[in-house]
């Protein structure tokens, strides 16, 4: 018999880890371990998924309306500032808070991109997925839209894609005709499709005298929904100072009704009644902003009154992220 000849294994290309692409759990690892990818750099990704980012738009300009507009706004548009400008044939980049048919983004036939924020996310982190769609849309072709795909692990986030100093001033509409540049001309399907979506979309205007202050108005009665920046257990402490004092409201039939988390900030509701409009509540808003601010500089224990109430504030609390 012939003598076998030892068999050798052909040398597996090496690639960084920056270079792995990612790829079905039960496939070879493409860095050339031999391994399935779920057993070998795929854990870093799954890791990803399931840690959950709690303030992922901690540290961009206008984090509590990047609040608002993901959880609070039907319509509204921001246009946002990349770090490193704009890339030659984008003259513009814009968020939105939906796009047509969910598209996660769309880069328009003259370049430039619009960036869908409501939508659902692969991973535990909205920054990075919302960055991996962005760079995306910066590459396609004009008058494409981009798909929804999860992020790579250790992908960049929108802090570093966008200019810290450039600002945020989300733009509010009454309804979805900012999809297309011209509405009035837009086809029979496209028509359909804003007729839908405006009368799905709840009224809501942005108040201009303070911070991140949304009213809105549904059949049975208005709200007003403020997201806050502060720390959760001083926010609570310093409402329920006022709730205490009766002085949590915002003028005659309206109520602090409780709050909510979203995105690792407190959103504080009041009900108001229907007659009540966005302008009606701009005086009271300033003036409670002002009452709250100094509940917030104070830091003397509860008094039993006040801590009845923080409890009925904070049972009253939901978490929406």
């Amino acid at each position: 018999m012939a003598k076998k000849q030892p068999q050798t294994k052909a040398k597996r290309p090496q690639i960084t880890d920056g270079e792995i692409p990612v790829v079905g759990a039960r496939e070879p690892c493409p860095c050339g371990s031999g391994r399935r990818y779920k057993a070998c750099h795929g854990r870093a990704a799954a890791q990803a998924v399931t840690e959950l980012v709690h303030r992922p738009f901690e540290g961009l300009p206008g984090e509590c309306d990047w609040v608002a507009l993901r959880e609070l706004v039907p319509a509204a548009t921001a246009e946002l500032t990349l770090k490193d400008g704009l890339p030659e044939g984008v003259p513009s980049v814009t968020l939105a808070t939906v796009l047509p048919m969910a598209w996660p983004a769309l880069r328009r036939e003259d370049g430039s991109v619009l960036l869908g924020l409501q939508n659902d996310t692969a991973s535990g982190d909205i920054s990075r997925d919302l960055a991996d769609t962005l760079q995306r849309a910066l590459q396609a072709k004009p008058g494409t839209p981009v798909q929804g795909r999860r992020a790579p692990a250790g992908g960049p986030r929108l802090q570093d894609l966008l200019d810290p100093a450039g600002t945020f001033e989300p733009e509010v509409h009454s309804g979805f005709e900012f999809w297309v540049p011209d509405a009035q001309n837009a086809t029979p399907e496209v028509t359909a499709s804003l007729e839908r979506a405006n009368a799905a979309a709840i009224p809501t205007v942005k108040l201009t005298g303070v911070d991140a202050a949304y009213w809105c108005e549904t059949p049975e009665k208005n709200h007003l929904r403020w997201v806050m920046p502060h720390p959760e257990e001083q926010l609570l402490d310093a409402l329920a100072r006022l709730h205490a004092a009766g002085r949590s409201s915002l003028g005659e039939g309206t109520r602090l009704v409780g709050s909510f988390r979203a995105h690792g900030l407190t959103v504080p509701v009041w009900d108001l009644p229907s007659g009540l409009l966005a302008e009606d509540i701009e005086k009271p808003a300033a003036e409670f902003a002002e009452r709250l601010a100094a509940a917030l500089a104070t830091d003397a224990p509860l008094t039993p009154e006040e801590r009845r109430a923080r409890g009925g504030l904070t049972n009253r609390q939901v978490t929406l992220s």
